[in-house]
């Protein structure tokens, strides 16, 4: 097991594409069990046995999850009864929980991971490609994630693995190989290496950590959700079963439609930050849908600086001060193929800089996107170049300044980090933490729980759409919390330490 660590845009996503066959190299050599090779696409990779699972997923979104896996290897197992036995097959063995008949498009973004995972094994990969595969999981599944890899590599699988979470790279790999703009700058061992020097190799500084050390929450209420209830697929009244959506089981044939959120209820202050921790697929979408006007709520209220805004549209949310960092920065927060400063548009069209009145104002709009790449230290030769064409963190700094650009009230932060190194991390941190102390209210979600932790004033726990338990940030340890994000603990969570009380009571 093989780790390729580097701050975003040091090459890494490049080389397991040159590795895959996507991209082709302009010097150097590759050689698989001795032998040198030349790719000119994925399927000479995958018949050499090499797989990717990328950062980004490479899935059909109207396709089922059965036709995802087969699509390009239907000689392997058929598109019927065999790929679908096969498919369970390798779900079971691995623990992956994939639905065959699910679409993609109703999957939450560790569901789409699992997807990936199969697909690969589905292939007979016997190298195997892991691009920040523990982004979207909680410490539960990522150990059950690494037991499994484990069991492949004394299978004799190769694994190269990326990831930003330095502590993880140490605790599983063999080697680690760091790169530092597009060069290999050194190796490590990881029984000989702490994150600190980890870090430093990487990006020359210490290991940042999200620790606030003051509170600053007030009592001005900012957001306060009061019943929120929202249904699957739109809502009680279509009356008929859809497809459920995010783990969430339907009734049986004759009930009604289930509740993605059930009753949620809670208060956001100025100053405040609200950490919600959940498994995906738990409401959480849901709630964010909800908050920012793109689904409609079935039952309940949500109250913004004292005015009831549930029948507000989107724009009018946006306009008056609702800042968003979507949770899929590809699928809802950009668009790939514009310029970086037309995505220094979206959300805010009709907001200065970017409108005079009724009419766009491109130069305003560039003027400031020249600012937010200076100031949020986005790493891209132009503002005319594509969003598409930088690597996911300096993307992800892009999203954060634009919706701090807008000095809003309230924020909804959905993993603001995710896919980022740790120097990009400290920056979007420091951001948060800033505009907290002046005043923002803002709505965490992320599956980091060391992020959550540290970052959070109040904590919440997520699960099947309802909020089932709270935890004192400053108290709670990221097992005791994941513990209760799979709904073995519920109410106030108090940390007990291990040597007063047995382990099943600490739970």
């Amino acid at each position: 097991m093989h780790a390729l660590v580097g701050e975003n845009g040091a090459g890494k996503s490049t080389l397991m594409k040159i590795l895959y066959g996507m991209q082709k190299p302009d010097e150097g050599t590759i050689a698989v069990d001795g032998q040198q090779v030349s790719f000119s696409s994925p399927a000479d990779a995958i018949a050499r046995g090499i797989g990717m699972v990328h950062q980004h997923f490479m899935l059909a979104d109207n396709l089922t999850v059965l036709e995802n896996v087969v699509l390009g290897s239907e000689k392997l197992h058929g598109i019927g009864g065999a790929a679908r036995k096969k498919i369970k097959e390798i779900s079971d063995r691995y623990g992956l929980g994939v639905r065959p008949d699910a679409l993609v498009e109703d999957l939450g973004v560790a569901d789409r991971q699992r997807v990936e995972i199969l697909k690969v094994l589905f292939r007979g990969a016997r190298t195997l490609i892991l691009d920040e595969p523990t982004a979207v999981l909680v410490p539960q599944e990522v150990d059950a994630l690494f037991a499994n890899l484990r069991e492949l590599k004394a299978e004799g699988l190769s694994v190269i693995f990326i990831s930003h979470k330095l502590g993880e790279v140490l605790s599983v790999a063999d080697d680690i190989t760091v790169i530092r703009r597009g060069t290999t700058v050194g190796t490590a061992v990881p029984s000989e290496t702490t994150p600190r020097q980890l870090a430093e190799m990487m990006v020359g500084s210490e290991l940042p950590t999200p620790e606030t050390a003051e509170s600053t929450v007030t009592d001005q209420a900012v957001l306060t959700v009061a019943g929120l209830t929202v249904y699957a697929s739109g809502g009680a009244s279509m009356g008929t079963e859809a497809e459920p959506t995010g783990g969430i089981t339907l009734a049986p044939e004759g009930g009604e439609i289930k509740r993605v959120l059930d009753d949620v209820s809670f208060t956001i202050h100025a100053g405040e930050v609200m950490g919600i921790a959940g498994v995906e697929g738990n409401g959480q979408t849901e709630l964010i849908d909800a908050l920012i006007g793109t689904k409609n709520a079935d039952a309940g209220t949500i109250s913004f600086l004292g005015e009831d805004i549930t029948p507000w549209p989107t724009r009018k949310r946006r306009e008056s001060g609702v800042g968003y960092i979507p949770e899929d920065r590809h699928r809802q927060g950009l668009l790939l193929e514009a310029p970086l400063w037309e995505n220094r548009i979206l959300g805010h069209v009709t907001e200065t800089p970017n409108a005079k009145g009724f009419w766009l104002n491109p130069k305003g709009a560039q003027a400031d996107t020249r600012r937010i790449v200076e100031e949020f230290d986005v790493r891209t030769p132009g503002i005319d170049v594509t969003a598409a064409s930088l690597s996911g963190g300096n993307q992800q700094k892009l999203i954060v300044g634009r919706e701090m650009s807008h000095n809003p009230k309230f924020l909804i932060a959905a993993h603001p980090t995710r896919g980022v190194d740790v120097g990009a991390q400290a920056q979007i941190w420091d951001r948060i933490r800033e505009a907290r102390r002046e005043g923002l209210a803002v709505l965490l979600i992320s599956a980091d729980l060391d992020e959550l932790i540290g970052l959070s004033d109040t904590l919440r726990v997520i699960y099947n759409g309802r909020l089932v338990a709270d935890a004192d940030p400053a108290t709670i340890t990221p097992e005791e919390l994941g513990s209760a994000m799979t709904g073995a603990a519920t109410g106030h969570l108090e940390h007990v330490e291990e040597a007063s009380a047995p382990e099943d009571e600490a739970r």
